[in-house]
C-alpha cells in the first residue's frame, strides 16, 4: 500500500515504478538464493499449467499472433502451447532465419518480433540476426531453451553460459529460473524490447520449468517418497521451481516512448521556416516501431511539410513512386547545395559518407529517438544545429501546433530545381546503364522490366551487394514499407526469413526477394517451409557467377578476384524445384519482352499460392564501380 501510495507523487513516474519492481525483483533473487520459494508459496501439485503454456499466455496478452522458430527438445512445451492457443507456429530451416522472419514481422506489424530457439547451437546460431535487429532497431524478443537448473554447469547437452555473448547485442538479457516468474519477466521484456530506441532482448528459460511437474520429477530422479539428504534437496528444490504459480497473465506494460521537448522542436520549424533550400533525409529509424498505419501518417505528414524529400533503406516507398517531393538521384549534390537539412532517422555513418556529404554552412537539424546515435560524427565532418531526442512521427505533427513555418509554396523554386536536375539523371542512367553488356542481362534493363510491373500490394526485400544496390538505384516501391533491406550492419542471409516474415504477417502482399547469386545460398532452403507452410514468395536470384561488389573493385585495386568467382552454372530454379516450388529461367540472351513475360508468369504462380525462383543469367556491368564500402 506505502508503495502504491507513494507512485501517485513520484517526480520520474513510470521509471521510478521500474525501479522498485527492479528492487523488488532483487529481494526475490536474494529468497532464491536461499532456496526459499517451496516455504513462500503454496505448491499445487495438480496445476495443468507448465511454463510453456505462461510463456504463449504471456505472448497472447502482447498481440504476438505468430512465433518462428527451428525445434528442439528445450523448447517443445513452448511451441505446443503456443500452437494450442492460436499463435501460429512457423517452423525454419535455420535458427538465424527464424529471427529474421521475427525481425520482418516486427517491422511490419510494429508488434514486437518473436522467435523460439533451442539451447546451445540453436542460439548462437541466431547471433548475426540478433546483431542485425540492434542495428536496425526493431524489437525482437529471443526465447531460448537452457540446460535443466540442477544440472547448470554440471555437462548437461547444449550447456553453456548464454547470456554472456549476447550481453553487447541486447537491450536486457534474462533468465528465468522459477515458473511464478514467467508471467513477469516475459512481460518486462516485450516491454524492453518496444521502448526507446527499439532493439533486441533474449530471455533464457531452462528446460526443467517448461514441462509439466510430475514430468520433471521424473526426469530429476524423484520418486513419490525420497529418500537420502541428496534426493530430499533435489525434491525440494523441484518443488521450488514450481511454487506458487499463478493462473493469469501479467498486464501488459504500456510502451515507453522518447519524448521531445517542443522548445527543442519549435526551434527546429523556426529554422525550416526561414530557409530558402531545405532538404529532409528519411532513414529506417522513422519507419519503426509502428508498423503500417505509422507509416501512413508519417507519410502524410512529410507531405504537409513541403520540401524535398531523399529516402534512405526501409524508408524507401514511404511516398509512393511519383509524389512530386521524392527525390532519388544526384542527393549528395542536393545535400551540398542545402542550407537547413533534416536527418530524420537518418546517421552520418558510411551511408552518408560519416557527414561529409552535408553542407558544412547548413543548418543541420536531427531526429532520433537515441541522440548519440543521432549526432554520431557530430564535430567531426559535420555540426547539427538542433538534435531532437524523440520519435520522427511525433516531431514532425508538431507542423500544426508551431508558428514560424510558411506553406509549401516558399520552397516551390527549390523544388522545381531539383526536380529537373533529378528527371535529366534518370534519363541518363536508364539510357546510359541500359544497354548491352557482357554474358548476360543487364541488370538495368532487368529492375527497369520489373519496375513496371510491381504495384501498390509488392514489398520488396534486399539480400545481396551489387544486384540489390542496383535494384535500390531503378526499383521504386509504391508504398510505405514497401522495401525491407537488413540495415546498417549489411546481412547478407536475410532473404529466405524476411520473406517467410512479411508473407506470414501479411499475406496479400506480393513478397519479392532480390537475391544476389552469392547471398541467395545462406537461406535458399526457406522455400521448403515457404512451400510447405503455404507462405509463397517470388525470388529472382542474380547470377552473375561472382561476388560481383567485391570482385569489380577487388580486382581493380588489387589485382585478383581471389575468392571471389562462384560458379555460373549452378541451376538455381532447378534446386527450388527440389524443395517444391516452381522454378524459372531468364536465359543470357533473353530480350525485354521474354523478360517481362517470365516475370508475369511469376505473378500468375504467385496468384496461384506457389512460390516462385527464377534464374537469371546476368551480364558484368560497370553501372555500380566504386561502390564497395569501408
Amino acid at each position: 500500500y506505502f508503495i502504491q501510495s507513494n507512485l501517485r507523487i513520484m517526480p520520474f513516474g513510470y521509471d521510478s515504478r521500474l525501479l522498485l519492481v527492479k528492487a523488488w525483483r532483487s529481494a526475490t533473487r536474494l529468497r532464491r538464493v536461499l532456496n526459499a520459494d517451496r516455504l513462500f508459496y503454496k505448491l499445487d501439485k495438480k496445476c495443468p499449467y507448465h511454463g510453456g503454456n505462461l510463456v504463449a499466455q504471456t505472448l497472447r496478452s502482447h498481440d504476438v499472433k505468430q512465433v518462428f522458430t527451428l525445434t528442439g527438445g528445450h523448447i517443445s512445451p513452448i511451441l505446443t502451447a503456443c500452437s494450442e492457443s492460436g499463435i501460429r507456429v512457423v517452423d525454419t530451416r535455420h535458427e538465424a532465419s527464424a529471427a529474421f522472419a521475427a525481425d520482418a514481422a516486427c517491422r511490419i506489424t510494429g508488434v514486437p518480433g518473436v522467435c523460439v530457439v533451442t539451447a546451445g547451437p540453436g542460439l548462437t546460431n541466431t547471433m548475426t540476426a540478433v546483431k542485425n535487429a540492434q542495428s536496425a532497431e526493431t524489437a525482437l524478443v529471443v526465447i531460448a531453451g537452457a540446460a535443466p537448473t540442477l544440472l547448470k554447469g554440471r555437462g548437461s547437452l547444449q550447456d553453456m553460459d548464454q547470456l554472456s555473448p549476447f550481453r553487447t547485442l541486447c537491450k536486457g538479457t534474462v533468465r528465468i529460473t522459477r515458473v511464478r516468474d514467467i508471467h513477469d519477466e516475459l512481460n518486462e521484456a516485450l516491454f524492453l524490447a518496444a521502448s526507446g530506441t527499439p532493439g533486441p532482448v533474449l530471455v533464457e528459460i531452462p528446460v526443467d520449468i517448461l514441462y509439466p511437474y510430475q514430468l520433471v520429477r521424473e526426469m530429476a530422479g524423484v520418486g513419490s517418497s525420497p529418500r537420502g539428504i541428496m534426493m530430499r534437496y533435489i525434491s525440494f528444490t523441484v518443488d521450488a521451481l514450481f511454487a506458487g504459480v499463478k493462473v493469469g497473465t501479467a498486464q501488459p506494460l504500456p510502451v515507453q516512448e522518447v519524448l521531445e521537448s517542443p522548445l527543442v522542436v519549435k526551434k527546429m520549424w523556426e529554422l525550416l521556416g526561414s530557409s530558402k533550400k531545405p532538404v529532409m533525409v528519411i532513414g529506417s529509424q522513422a519507419m519503426q516501431p509502428g508498423g503500417t498505419r505509422a507509416a501512413e501518417k508519417l507519410a502524410k505528414a512529410v507531405q504537409e511539410i513541403g520540401i524535398p524529400v531523399f529516402l534512405g533503406g526501409m524508408s524507401r516507398g514511404l511516398l509512393g513512386a511519383e509524389h512530386p517531393l521524392f527525390f532519388r538521384q544526384r542527393r549528395k549534390q542536393a545535400l551540398k547545395e542545402a542550407d537547413v537539412i533534416v536527418l530524420a532517422g537518418a546517421v552520418c555513418d558510411f551511408r552518408l559518407d560519416y557527414g561529409r556529404s552535408l553542407n558544412r554552412n547548413a543548418k543541420v537539424v536531427v531526429i532520433n529517438r537515441d541522440e548519440k546515435r543521432g549526432l554520431l560524427n557530430d564535430g567531426i565532418f559535420w555540426r547539427s544545429a538542433v538534435s531532437v531526442e524523440g520519435d520522427v512521427i511525433s516531431s514532425l505533427l508538431h507542423k500544426r501546433a508551431v508558428t514560424g513555418y510558411e506553406d509549401v509554396e516558399a520552397h516551390r523554386a527549390w523544388v522545381e530545381r531539383l526536380r529537373a536536375t533529378e528527371d535529366e539523371e534518370e534519363v541518363k542512367m536508364l539510357t546510359s546503364g541500359g544497354g548491352e553488356v557482357e554474358g548476360g542481362v543487364n541488370p538495368v534493363l532487368l529492375f527497369k522490366v520489373l519496375d513496371r510491373i510491381i504495384t501498390e500490394k509488392s514489398v520488396l526485400i534486399g539480400d545481396g551487394g551489387d544486384f540489390v544496390g542496383a535494384a535500390s538505384r531503378i526499383l521504386r516501391p509504391r508504398r510505405p514499407l514497401g522495401w525491407l533491406d537488413p540495415g546498417p550492419y549489411g546481412t547478407l542471409g536475410v532473404g529466405g526469413g524476411f520473406a517467410l516474415g512479411v508473407k506470414t504477417v501479411s499475406p496479400s502482399s506480393e513478397v519479392w526477394v532480390l537475391w544476389g547469386d552469392g547471398s541467395s545460398c545462406y537461406s535458399l532452403a526457406e522455400v521448403e517451409p515457404a512451400v510447405r507452410h503455404s507462405l509463397p514468395f517470388i525470388a529472382i536470384i542474380g547470377n552473375d557467377g561472382s561476388w560481383g561488389q567485391i570482385e569489380r573493385d577487388q580486382a581493380g585495386m588489387l589485382g585478383s578476384d581471389i575468392a571471389c568467382s562462384l560458379s555460373r552454372d549452378t541451376q538455381y530454379h532447378l534446386v527450388a524445384e527440389g524443395y517444391g516450388a516452381v522454378g524459372l529461367k531468364i536465359g543470357a540472351h533473353s530480350t525485354e519482352e521474354e523478360i517481362e513475360c517470365t516475370l508475369k508468369q511469376a505473378q500468375d504462380e504467385h496468384k496461384e499460392g506457389r512460390t516462385v525462383v527464377i534464374n537469371v543469367e546476368l551480364g558484368k556491368s560497370s553501372f555500380r564501380a566504386g561502390s564497395i564500402s569501408l
